[in-house]
């Protein structure tokens, strides 16, 4: 796994201002499991941050994953990846709200997120023509990346 000496700390600077602007803690924890997401391109599932949390914090427990989780979805800074029950970095970090595409290689498990303004008024136009309101929705697509296509 790639450590956090090669995340961007201009995105936590971000989160940090966001949080502030929102009358939000971002805890040490927080913080700390957010860094954790960003520090690679693979989807980590809560116990694998745990463990990885666990390096720096051997007190931390599930819950305090799970608690982190929860607000850094709640504040737009990540997403869960709903087929591998695991989380990704947000690459616009709640700018704006939106909807994400996820393209997720099943050999190395990296994840791609895509925002596509056209697939989106596409699937709201389909949707509208059953009378039907989108409140939320998850675009998953698996399959094999580049560099995994060329082993």
């Amino acid at each position: 796994m790639v450590m956090v000496n090669s995340l961007d700390h201009q995105l936590v600077k971000q989160i940090e201002e966001i949080c502030a602007a929102r009358g939000v803690r971002l805890t040490t924890q927080r913080k700390r499991v957010f860094e954790l997401i960003c520090s690679s391109p693979k989807a980590f599932s809560a116990y694998e941050l745990l463990e990885e949390l666990q390096k720096v914090e051997p007190q931390a427990k599930p819950p305090t994953v799970y608690r982190a989780l929860d607000f850094l979805l709640e504040q737009g800074f990540i997403h869960r990846v709903e087929s591998t029950n695991s989380y990704i970095q947000c690459c616009s970090c709640n700018a704006h709200k939106h909807y994400s595409h996820l393209l997720i290689c099943d050999k190395c498990s990296n994840v791609i997120e895509l925002q596509d303004d056209s697939l989106v008024a596409l699937l709201v136009d389909n949707a509208a023509k059953h009378d039907f309101t989108i409140t939320n929705h998850v675009i998953e697509t698996h399959g094999v990346c580049k560099a995994c296509s060329a082993d």
